[in-house]
């Protein structure tokens, strides 16, 4: 019994030995440059947002809004700036987003900004892959912890969406609270 297990761990040591070498020899593939990712919003926009009123709490009631979005390219691409201008029933929101590129993690910094506090948020970390666009941080809401995330999706040349949403149990479930459309201004496609 003996005899015919060494030949088979001495196999196995061997097949396994071989295999770490192979994978030693084998880079990683090259992360992809995402530097490129927001060229698409550049430009002027139509934006149509729907926010629900009081996230994490219950509530089913949502709010529109509809306004200008201008996306511009600052440092050569390596960063943009986004404002939007939205008006609805509810009043209005001034924005900023300004979005920096890490070309070390090959990802995207979003961080956003609003008129009525002045504040600049925690930034959202992510970048694209297969046409998506995924980014996420953690912040504290009404006193406790959550997730956020963002995603950007549908994009065309002329359109796409982007939806926020809140997690209050570690990402298990998300809630979104903010969904927006946004169609390119004729004159500027």
């Amino acid at each position: 019994m003996i005899r015919r297990f060494v030949p088979l761990a001495a196999g196995c040591l061997l097949l396994v030995v071989s295999s770490l070498a192979r994978a030693e020899t084998q880079a990683p593939p090259a992360a992809r440059d995402g530097q490129h990712d927001f060229d698409f919003e550049f430009g002027s926009w139509r934006a149509r947002v729907a926010r629900l009123v009081k996230p994490l709490s219950g509530s089913t009631t949502w709010v529109e809004y509809r306004g200008p979005s201008i996306v511009r390219k600052i440092w050569s691409g390596e960063g943009n700036l986004g404002e939007i201008d939205l008006t609805g029933p509810a009043g209005r929101i001034r924005g900023m987003s300004l979005r920096l590129y890490d070309p070390q993690s090959h990802q995207w910094r979003i961080s956003w900004a609003n008129s009525n506090d002045g504040m600049l948020g925690t930034p959202m970390v992510g970048g694209f892959a297969n046409g998506r666009g995924e980014f996420y941080n953690q912040e504290t809401y009404e006193g406790r912890a959550i997730f956020v995330r963002f995603i950007f999706s549908d994009i065309t040349a002329t359109t796409f969406r982007l939806e926020q949403a809140f997690s209050a149990d570690g990402g298990k479930t998300w809630e979104p609270n903010w969904r927006a459309s946004f169609e390119k201004e004729p004159d500027t496609r």
